[in-house]
């Protein structure tokens, strides 16, 4: 290659060179448009097929196939995945507050949310219930319960309340409301709304909103009984 450069940087050798001899050196090789000669042929009997095949692409060929097999092929640190098992949901709890005269247990055995999860019944009054409700952690109920002469004492997280008892009583000791304000404290909904159960702790607060259905319809379609509140009993006195 130098002898090369040495003879094309003289010009007295370049002068003597046929015209258009270095157009053609300088003109871009294309295998399209000129062929290849047959002396070039006889110059070079390899195919250009094997030209392009090296060793770094058999090696690349060969370390693919053995990345197959080591995928393939079990071990300890890496298992073949199997197949997904179905997500299993835990039951969702529902509190009902009621006497032990009604098994509310059986109403729903066999039932499930969306056909899916089922229902576990937790019953008890509110006079064995407790709980302690968060702003983020929902209501923790505490229920100590007498089953045949057995004490039961849990400690669970209800999903959903179903209200069958009345949270306040004129009786010492009956007043509930105190438990209704936690429950509507934890976010837990009801099949009858703790807003409803806690309004019907007081009776003529009830009896107020029928007096607003009375002046609305008028007494031909809502008809009441005559009543007469005092907040206590001095004025009834005189």
């Amino acid at each position: 290659m130098n002898f090369l450069r040495r003879r094309l940087s003289d010009s007295s050798f370049v002068a003597n060179l046929p015209n258009g001899y270095m157009t053609d050196l300088q003109r871009p090789d294309s295998s399209t448009s000129s062929p290849a000669s047959p002396a070039m042929e006889r110059r070079h009997p390899q195919p250009l097929a094997a030209s392009f095949s090296s060793p770094g692409s058999s090696l690349f060929s060969s370390f693919s196939s053995a990345m197959k097999q080591t995928s393939a092929a079990p071990s300890g640190l890496m298992e073949p995945p199997g197949p997904s098992s179905p997500v299993v949901q835990r039951p969702r709890i529902l509190l009902v507050i009621d006497d032990a005269h009604t098994d509310w247990a059986k109403y729903f055995h066999g039932k499930k949310v969306n056909g899916e999860i089922e229902i576990r019944v937790e019953q008890a009054e509110f006079s064995e219930l407790n709980l302690a409700a968060y702003v983020t952690g929902g209501c923790m109920v505490d229920m100590q319960v007498l089953r045949n002469g057995t004490k039961v004492v849990r400690s669970f997280k209800p999903d959903f309340i179903l209200v069958r008892q009345h949270a306040y009583s004129m009786a010492l000791g009956e007043d509930y409301r105190s438990l209704v304000i936690g429950l509507q404290y934890g976010g837990l909904p009801a099949v009858n709304s703790l807003y409803s159960v806690y309004n019907f702790c007081s009776k003529p607060w009830v009896f107020s909103q029928l007096i607003k259905i009375f002046h609305s319809l008028g007494p031909e379609k809502f008809p009441l009984v005559e009543q007469t509140f005092f907040p206590n009993h001095k004025p009834m006195l005189s």
